[in-house]
């Protein structure tokens, strides 16, 4: 007789992001088109626009440790001003590349990663912020679109004054937005940034 009942759980894909303001996101927007017409595919172009800085599946009874655990990331944090400047593109492993816009000033993003991996007592990763424009992309296009983009330079600001955690079911779907965390340590805060925090 079988007495194993153990019954597995769902995993949820929790994935937490930095989102610049409306502005950026809809000229990100436009270039993620102007991509998705040249190559005719339109399926990046849709996708929320943010800086990815931390994506783990676990089982939804942990979301709420989670959480507690941002919260205390998010009230040690101060707000920063993000830079983009050009546009670039990466050969993955598997043959497939990447094209996004860089960050000019990583090193906050960096520092906040950091402070995530620490919370979670994870060792400290390579990871270089950026904003997607495309992914999964064969050689053949990344040559036909780089030139292309290599010319133009994407000189943006926006203020970071949260991150906000995304989760969907590990076996696919659309993420939803879980928590914003806004930033706590407003005392070292960007004066400008003072009115987010009402």
């Amino acid at each position: 007789m079988n007495t194993n009942y153990e019954i597995s759980e769902e995993l949820f894909d929790y994935l937490l992001v930095v989102n610049p303001d409306a502005l950026v996101s809809k000229d990100v927007t436009r270039i993620r088109q102007f991509v998705a017409a040249e190559l005719n595919d339109g399926g990046m172009s849709g996708a929320p626009v943010h800086v990815a800085l931390f994506r783990s599946a676990f089982p939804e009874r942990f979301q709420e440790d989670f959480v507690t655990m941002l919260e205390e990331v998010a009230r040690k944090q101060a707000g920063f001003a993000i830079y983009t400047a050009k546009m670039d593109a990466f050969r993955h492993a598997d043959g497939n590349n990447s094209v996004f816009i860089n960050v000019a000033n990583p090193k906050p993003l960096i520092e906040l990663h950091r402070s995530i991996l620490q919370a979670f007592e994870l060792k400290p990763q390579t990871f270089k912020p950026h904003i997607m424009l495309a992914r999964g992309l064969h050689d053949a296009e990344v040559n036909m679109v780089m030139p292309l983009l290599a010319q133009q330079i994407f000189v943006r600001s926006f203020n970071c004054h949260c991150f906000s955690l995304l989760k969907r079911p590990a076996a696919g779907g659309k993420y939803e937005r879980v928590k914003d965390f806004v930033f706590g340590d407003i005392e070292h805060m960007v004066g400008s940034l003072f009115n987010y925090a009402a």
